[in-house]
């Protein structure tokens, strides 16, 4: 067998797409990674199924170059390859494809990227701008508010946030810290909670009447806030709403991320602090984060005109 069949089988033939694909996501602990693995696998069900094509390594690459061809970043669609790869590695340890196979279909390449890019971030006048959108004498604004000071202040990710306790919050060393925040690729990190971030939480659990549990949640129309934690897309949905506000398009919350670490730095901040507030494995990483190699503030090309 040289391609992998996405049509189910009958008659205790092998294990179908659905089977594996459960197997694969099974196998991921990131949410996230869950979440886009799963419509990595969704979307190449259809393109296949569409082609009337099983899956083999010319088909695989007529599919980057259909994601290409979409206008999708080359990080979206290596996410993408990245979900297949797993699927088919799982299919060769069944016995569904040959090893043979197996590795011709994995060894279809990332599409690479030139350059880094630099993103977007507020400067600090907008930063403040984007904190007086949420109206804190509503309880909604005021749980808002909290989200983009988290964001802001303490450089958080949208998962990070959005599965935070009111009881992750504590004080250590006479200040407040989220302790043994578990962030990306399992990596463990203690952030630092500036006090206007903590005044901003402090409020929105007052007004909420929170003591335990998810600290940000749905609030309903009547003002009733919710019992369950507040998803991550709802955080992304509150942060480019206020950004729309201020007259910031296709702004989320990694943008917000990338403001703190960019605020931070043009602070005075120690770039191996802002590597540990980030939860980086590596300070090159946060080099390329802030577009440290490339100074666009004073950039070469100002230093002539015509």
């Amino acid at each position: 067998m040289n391609t992998l069949a996405l049509v189910p089988r009958e008659n205790g033939a092998p294990p179908t797409l659905d089977w594996l694909r459960e197997a694969v996501l099974a196998s991921v602990t990131s949410p996230h990674s869950k979440r886009h693995y799963s419509k990595a696998f969704e979307e190449v069900g259809k393109f296949l199924t569409a082609a009337s094509q099983p899956l083999a390594r010319e088909t695989l690459l007529g599919y980057r170059a259909h994601l290409l061809e979409r206008g999708l970043s080359p990080s979206t669609v290596n996410v993408q390859l990245s979900a297949i790869r797993k699927l088919v590695a799982e299919a060769r340890r069944h016995g569904i494809i040959d090893s043979e196979t197996a590795a011709s279909i994995i060894e279809v390449p990332n599409v690479r990227q030139q350059g880094t890019r630099m993103g977007n971030w507020l400067n600090r006048s907008q930063a403040k701008e984007l904190l007086a959108v949420p109206d804190r004498e509503r309880l909604i604004g005021n749980r808002d508010h909290a989200i983009l000071a988290l964001l802001l202040g303490c450089g958080l990710r949208r998962q990070e946030l959005a599965q935070l306790k009111v009881n992750d919050i504590v004080e250590r060393e006479g200040r407040a810290v989220i302790v043994d925040l578990v962030g990306k690729g399992r990596r463990v990190r203690t952030v630092a909670v500036p006090y206007w971030v903590k005044q901003s939480v402090n409020q929105w659990i007052a007004a909420a009447g929170l003591t335990k549990g998810p600290l940000l949640r749905p609030v309903s129309k009547a003002g009733k806030v919710g019992e369950t934690g507040l998803g991550d897309w709802s955080v992304w949905s509150v942060v480019e709403r206020c950004a729309k506000e201020i007259g910031i398009k296709e702004f989320g919350p990694h943008d917000l991320r990338r403001t703190c670490a960019n605020l931070c730095r043009k602070s005075g901040g120690d770039l191996e602090q802002i590597k540990f507030l980030l939860g980086h494995s590596s300070i090159h990483t946060t080099e390329r984060y802030l577009g440290s190699e490339q100074e666009i503030a004073v950039a070469v090309n100002d230093r002539w005109s015509l």
